[in-house]
């Protein structure tokens, strides 16, 4: 009876992803907007969106995302201004290549399909009447 409930744990934590369990699927992400100078611009109304959903924020201010693979698209409007737009880009995390190694196939396979193997960046500043790429800084390797 031992043997089974130890394999019944083992497989159970091999089919869940290390990512998911560590940091989860969702990420908060503080917005600022700038004019072109690099002054603050608060009350602009910003709207984010990916393949998982949409958020609204008006900045300054926070929100928490569904992470994905898919970049972050930003816009914010406030009037008498230029919109701003960003495109961030999301990075995959060090740890969901570990979960390769530890958490096999499953687990990776699980990490990559909720998100939970990606990051965005903390903080986004969107600078009003501009297009802009940001990408999201790699992070190093953590121990588990």
């Amino acid at each position: 009876m031992r043997l089974h409930t130890l394999a019944l744990l083992s497989a159970a934590t091999m089919a869940t992803g290390c990512a998911s369990i560590v940091s989860g699927t969702s990420q908060s992400i503080s917005v600022e907007t700038r004019a072109a100078d690099g002054a603050q611009v608060a009350g602009a109304n910003c709207k984010l969106n990916n393949n998982k959903g949409t958020w609204f924020v008006t900045s300054p201010g926070s929100t928490s995302v569904s992470r994905s693979f898919e970049a972050l698209n930003v816009q914010c409007d406030k009037q008498g201004l230029e919109p701003g737009l960003a495109t961030v880009k999301s990075s995959t995390k060090a740890m969901a290549f570990g979960n390769v190694l530890l958490g096999g196939p499953i687990g990776a396979g699980v990490d990559m399909a909720t998100g939970a193997a990606f990051d965005y960046p903390n903080l986004i500043a969107v600078t009003m009447g501009r297009t802009q790429v940001i990408e999201t800084p790699r992070q190093e390797a953590q121990p588990k």
